[in-house]
């Protein structure tokens, strides 16, 4: 039995929950979609599936899965993506820009491992590639309320490049398995258009890897893995 849920929507992790359980599922694998962790997202996902759990008189076994961001199988699809983005672009880009979502930065300072495994997933992408640093960079995007978030800031960035000669860019967003508001808006539209504002000329939205064969596959393999000793 396969399903999704939402953590903030429909259908909600409860009823999900009550509905695989009232199914006699017995053991329940929850596997939250963002390939780096954080506090604010896998960890939120998860404090919402043990509450469901909380709510069931006879609980199903449960396994939660690990990050994904440093696995061979993700990392080839992002550069799949990327090298056909590249292939079919009118002008080729003259930097890439991993954009990944802001946290603020007092996250990292408490011990959350985001920044890292951000920057680590930038770093295998760009091996992958073959590529050298400045072909490649990470910045943060979503930034909202006062304090410090991560940095560089993605809207920022962008217009920095442009002003110092960079015309052409491609921008990705490695923290998101699908798109959305956050990668069709806030990329294609507020951030492209920082770019173009401070003389940038061509820039490339390479979409989020969602429903990709290699990536599909890459989601496969990660819970094939952890339902071993199940299935």
């Amino acid at each position: 039995m396969v399903e999704y849920c939402m953590r903030y929507g429909n259908p909600s992790t409860q009823s999900v929950v009550q509905k695989m359980v009232d199914a006699g599922c017995q053991k329940i694998l929850f596997f939250p979609l963002y390939p780096q962790y954080a506090g604010a997202t896998s960890a939120t996902a998860n404090d919402e599936f043990f509450r469901s759990l909380m709510k069931q008189t006879w609980q199903p076994t449960a396994r939660t899965v690990s990050p994904y961001y440093d696995r061979p199988d993700y990392i080839n699809a992002l550069a799949n993506s990327i090298e056909k983005a590249y292939a079919e672009a009118e002008v080729r880009p003259d930097v890439l820009v991993c954009s990944y979502h802001g946290v603020p930065k007092r996250y990292l300072m408490q011990g959350d491992p985001y920044h890292c495994q951000c920057q680590k997933t930038t770093r295998l992408l760009k091996e992958r590639l073959g590529w050298d640093d400045t072909q490649i960079v990470t910045t943060f995007q979503s930034k909202f309320g006062p304090e410090q978030w991560l940095q560089p800031y993605t809207v920022e960035e962008v217009a920095r490049m442009a002003e110092k000669g960079q015309k052409n860019i491609a921008v990705c967003a490695p923290a998101f398995s699908a798109d959305c508001i956050e990668t069709l808006e806030e990329i294609n539209e507020e951030i492209k258009e920082s770019f173009e504002h401070a003389g940038g000329e061509h820039f490339t939205y390479i979409p989020c890897l969602n429903d990709s064969e290699d990536h599909i596959a890459a989601l496969s393999n990660v819970i094939s893995e952890n339902l071993q000793g199940w299935i």
